[in-house]
């Protein structure tokens, strides 16, 4: 069985492989985003709130498109990636758009030894927990970051949509379906990526399956208060040919009929 840092690393080089794929796809329009328009969706505009002054610390932010979305929105923004390149990359749109932000390469888990100090809010976002081994020692890293009052905001794809068939063209459960891994990832030779498909990149990854009473008694045990958790039949991405794009981004299924939790928000507090 593969050790977590072998994993880990595995995986920090197959990230720094997709940065130059990701630059270049329509997926995420690196040239619309560098004139002007924001990377950031309507859920966690409208449950994060106004970011203005605040100092935001953006966990396992890529190449920083999101963490330089808050920055345009006026937050001091930190942004968090355990690939080289992604920070490389993350710096230079910073430079280049002049917008104030700082980036530091880390994976979350080295992260105090790297980084000082506490924020206001505490972000991740949309693909996230899959790389995660330890959700308990995740959790004391967030609640080690948060000033008192201060929150957590997570958006995810859901743990349920894990257990879909990816490739079904309606949908239906994988085989043998998987709500979680128990610590033990899963191993994948994946060729491209989900920003596109078309590349001749084939890579190892590993991925771990959390369940959501993992992601939230992770939280709690680390002292935080669970202040919401929502549920969407919607996502951030394609996953699925059954789904289609709507006006605000979102996809859908194309059969309205269709309700399964694709994604999830939530946010927790560290007590005053």
């Amino acid at each position: 069985m593969v050790s977590r840092r072998r994993a880990l690393e595995v995986n920090r080089k197959r990230w720094d492989s997709l940065v130059p794929i990701h630059l270049r796809s329509r997926f995420y329009g690196v040239e619309e985003f560098k004139a002007g328009k924001s990377s950031l969706h309507p859920v966690e505009l409208e449950e994060v709130g106004d970011v203005s002054g605040k100092d935001l610390l953006h966990l396992q932010c890529h190449f920083g498109m999101d963490t330089l979305s808050w920055a345009r929105l006026g937050a001091n923004v930190t942004g968090v990636d355990f690939s080289k390149e992604a920070i490389r990359t993350a710096s230079a749109l910073s430079k280049e758009l002049d917008l104030r932000a700082r980036f530091v390469c880390s994976n979350v888990y080295d992260l105090p030894r790297r980084l000082k100090g506490t924020f206001d809010i505490v972000y991740t976002s949309y693909g996230v927990l899959c790389w995660l081994p330890d959700l308990d020692r995740w959790g004391r890293i967030i609640a080690r970051y948060l000033r008192p009052g201060g929150s957590f905001h997570l958006i995810d794809d859901h743990p349920f949509a894990r257990m879909l068939s990816e490739k079904a063209t309606r949908p239906a459960m994988r085989s043998p379906p998987q709500y979680s891994t128990e610590g033990t990832p899963l191993k994948f030779v994946v060729q491209g990526s989900y920003a596109d498909g078309g590349s001749s990149l084939k890579m190892t990854e590993y991925e771990w399956l959390h369940p959501l009473s993992e992601v939230v008694n992770s939280l709690a045990r680390a002292g935080l208060r669970i202040e919401f958790l929502h549920e969407f039949a919607f996502e951030g991405w394609q996953e699925f040919p059954w789904l289609s794009k709507g006006r605000d981004g979102y996809w859908r299924p194309k059969d309205p009929r269709v309700n399964v939790p694709l994604m999830f928000s939530l946010k927790a507090t560290l007590p005053a």
